[in-house]
């Protein structure tokens, strides 16, 4: 049975849901902050919660955007005052309400950067959940950069290779079929992520139209050959492999520059193989290019992580 107080609440939310369909909108947002400060005060926390989520589903539906972008950045504050640990209920209902903010709306990066903060906890890149409901409604909307930044911490190597199968298949240059999944996976392992590695490379080989009837390996790409090889060699702790490899498809290998960068990372990550002197600096240089992108990758004090100096988004826009 409903107690006093939940149906007081329940009879508020109907009166300010009557509010904003009758087109009062300023008044409506009003007064849910004031509930929001009254209700915050009084640490009422799941009545605040309940209260700004449908304040703000309610008013973005009817594209008051900013008015609804308000109420959810103060969501995302009482999620945090209140203690809530990230779950599959809230990240949900973040998700949705970063869908209904137009993609044009200054505070929708600010609402999506307190999101994922949020979501740390135990995770210091995010919740995976979160990164992929992000990505997906980013892949929605056809931006495809800001997807592929997100999927690389969610977990769900399946869907990013969907999304790059479309991506290539929609926008690529045929001759690059192969340079799109050998990005990724790279990325993926200097990310110490081989699951998410070996999955996108199965999912997009198996998935492309260019590629799926191809009984590889070996491949007829032979970058895909290499991307194949490197993955068994890291499975099995090759060290050897790995450096014939690298000699092996060098030729490969040098059709993006970016591609030994990467290399020098994941050998002194999976390997523990010192990155040449003479190559520091282009390491450090390359760092405009994972911290900004793909965020930070732990590091111990003794280890310098030179992942953590960003790696360079491919042009997916």
């Amino acid at each position: 049975m409903a107690t006093r107080a939940e149906r007081g609440v329940s009879r508020v939310l109907e009166k300010l849901e009557a509010s904003v369909n009758s087109g009062q909108y300023y008044e409506a947002h009003q007064m849910y902050r004031t509930l929001y400060f009254r209700y915050l005060t009084q640490k009422r926390y799941q009545d605040v919660l309940n209260l700004l989520f449908k304040g703000s589903t309610l008013l973005l539906q009817r594209d008051q955007q900013e008015s609804g972008a308000d109420l959810a950045i103060l969501l995302v504050d009482v999620l945090v005052k209140s203690g809530t640990k990230p779950c599959e209920e809230w990240i949900e209902k973040l998700a949705s309400l970063f869908e209904l903010m137009s993609s044009s709306l200054p505070e929708r990066e600010s609402y999506l950067t307190n999101s994922v903060k949020w979501s740390l906890d135990s995770n210091k890149r995010g919740h995976p959940l979160l990164h992929k409901r992000i990505a997906e409604v980013f892949w929605r909307e056809k931006k495809y950069t800001l997807a592929h930044k997100h999927f690389l911490h969610s977990c769900d190597g399946s869907a990013y290779a969907k999304m790059l199968v479309e991506l290539h298949t929609t926008a690529g240059l045929k001759s690059e079929v192969d340079m799109f999944i050998a990005q990724a996976v790279l990325q993926f392992l200097c990310l110490r992520n081989i699951a998410m590695a070996t999955e996108t490379f199965a999912v997009y080989t198996g998935l492309h139209p260019t590629i799926k009837n191809d009984t590889g390996p070996p491949y007829l790409f032979p970058l895909l050959n290499f991307i194949w090889y490197l993955l068994r060699a890291i499975n099995e702790q090759q060290i050897n492999q790995f450096k014939v490899l690298r000699d092996w498809y060098s030729l490969s290998i040098k059709r993006d520059p970016n591609y030994s960068i990467y290399l020098d990372n994941i050998g002194r990550i999976w390997f523990g193989i010192e990155i040449p002197p003479d190559n520091r600096n282009r390491n450090n240089m390359f760092g405009g290019l994972l911290r900004s992108m793909i965020g930070e990758v732990e590091s111990s004090d003794d280890d310098t992580d030179y992942t953590t100096e960003s790696v360079a988004a491919p042009e997916l826009d």
